[in-house]
């Protein structure tokens, strides 16, 4: 057998391209191709919900509906985003204490 002899596919099964989640997603919620689907109640809270959309430079569309309940849940999802979170380095056992004795942790307080 040679050592070119390829026993497979060359590219994968097209039907199994289109299912799956989408990582390199080009676009993104709340911006021009994608806009936010809001509906407010009030003209006031339109007009609140278009300065929050402004200030955080997001495109969404807002529909007045009064006989409807508000549903604003993208936009909340986007403004609350979790942030990254950091943890306090864990002293080694050769490092100083942190409690200011003096002694190695290993010690003291470990």
């Amino acid at each position: 057998m040679s050592k070119l002899f390829f026993k497979g596919r060359i590219d994968p099964r097209e039907k199994y391209q289109r299912f799956g989640y989408n990582t390199k997603r080009k676009t993104k919620l709340g911006s021009e191709n994608a806009p936010l689907i809001l509906s407010v109640q009030t003209q006031e809270r339109q007009t609140v919900i278009e300065t929050l959309l402004a200030q955080h430079e997001l495109h969404g569309e807002i529909t007045l509906e009064p006989t409807k309940p508000e549903n604003t849940v993208q936009l909340d999802t986007l403004l609350n985003l979790p942030g990254t979170q950091t943890f306090e380095k864990k002293p080694n056992r050769n490092d100083p204490c942190s409690c200011g004795s003096g002694n190695k942790f290993k010690k003291c307080c470990g």
